[in-house]
């Protein structure tokens, strides 16, 4: 079983990481081990991005967190979801993945706090245009230097 990450000190895996052809699901896993841990600090698990990636893959949050609380490795629970998508071709996951990527804001609201939350987590970097880039920055995978 791999260790809880502690989320007060750490960030979680990028959305954009893949795992077992699925983006967000790295991190799904580091924000559910971390919360069975109570380890999780600000982050929630079952949050609108982590939905998206259940109502894709019609897998219930609370049956992934059982899994998840029994102790799984990353494997473990790549192979479950894999045999809980069979209905899911390996074009329609990948037409996800991408689309997953490439999402950014869409609504006035949605703009307005993606922008305030650009120019302070990557005021140098206004070519941020998606969540994944917004979300790399304020977790310091996207530097702001120079």
């Amino acid at each position: 079983m791999k260790k809880a990450p502690d989320l007060r000190k750490s960030f979680p895996r990028s959305p954009a990481e893949q795992l077992g052809g699925f983006v967000v699901l790295a991190r799904i896993i580091d924000k559910c081990r971390a919360v069975i841990a109570q380890t999780e600090g600000e982050y929630k698990f079952n949050c609108p991005l982590d939905r998206r990636f259940f109502d894709f893959t019609d897998i219930d949050a609370e049956e992934f967190k059982s899994l998840v609380a029994s102790g799984k490795s990353d494997e473990q629970i790549v192979a479950w979801v894999k045999s809980k998508t069979t209905a899911l071709s390996e074009t329609e996951i990948a037409a996800w993945c991408f689309d997953s990527v490439q999402r950014g804001p869409v609504a006035i609201d949605e703009k307005t706090y993606f922008e305030q939350a650009r120019r302070k987590y990557a005021p140098k970097h206004p070519y941020l245009r998606t969540w994944f880039q917004l979300l790399d920055a304020e977790e310091g995978r996207i530097q702001n230097a120079g």
